[in-house]
């Protein structure tokens, strides 16, 4: 650990938005985690380009090149280990997690899905919220456990959903929502104010919430 920050592992697979959001944050002198490594299972991720411009490890390890998932994932935790990882964190990482891999690094991986969990498990989020005419979407980030999407929740961001909205408009307006989220949710996690606890995420020291988000909004 330096300095008392958390030092964090991201996986990604392709630009990784929502690592460079995180790297951005732990930038900030008083943020409680710091950006250890950035791992890829793509050796063209380009998220690999931005981490090493900023001065972080970013490496590739391609899950083509192993025989199998045990191997490959026995790769990344190796790497994650050398760069004295304690907590890891999924963003855009396009690869189904065995629960050996979630058991070595249980309640100290999170992940980030978009939507409010948990509606909307699993891929298509966006279409399918639009198909069923929802008012509110969103994003949540959550802790990683062996069945998709099913994990104790850290932290959740609502979204409108507005009028014309397509599937490209409302990822766009949740992906915005994410990139705040997640530096958030990470703080929470890092600092020790979210724990899991019996299954659940515990909070502690966290302020009063905002007032509610109506949609369509109550004319003024």
């Amino acid at each position: 650990m330096s300095q008392d920050k958390c030092p964090v592992g991201v996986l990604i697979s392709g630009r990784g938005s929502n690592m460079a959001a995180l790297v951005e944050a732990a930038e900030a002198p008083g943020y409680p985690a710091r950006i250890a490594v950035v791992i890829a299972n793509k050796a063209d991720a380009a998220g690999l380009d931005f981490a090493r411009a900023r001065g972080i490890p970013a490496i590739a390890v391609p899950h083509r090149d192993f025989a199998d998932k045990a191997a490959f994932e026995t790769a990344m935790t190796a790497e994650l280990e050398r760069h004295g990882v304690e907590l890891v964190c999924l963003a855009g990482f396009m690869r189904l997690l065995s629960p050996v891999f979630i058991e070595r690094w249980r309640d100290r991986l999170i992940n980030i899905h978009p939507s409010l969990l948990p509606a909307y498990r699993g891929l298509h989020t966006h279409e399918r919220a639009l198909a069923d005419g929802v008012r509110v979407a969103g994003c949540t980030v959550h802790f990683v456990v062996p069945e998709v999407d099913a994990g104790p929740i850290v932290a959740q961001a609502a979204v409108p959903v507005m009028p014309g909205d397509d599937a490209d408009a409302l990822s766009a307006r949740v992906l915005a929502a994410e990139h705040r989220l997640y530096p958030h949710a990470l703080a929470l996690v890092a600092s020790g104010a979210a724990r899991v606890e019996g299954g659940a995420v515990v909070l502690t020291g966290v302020g009063a919430a905002p007032a509610p988000l109506i949609v369509p909004p109550i004319p003024s």
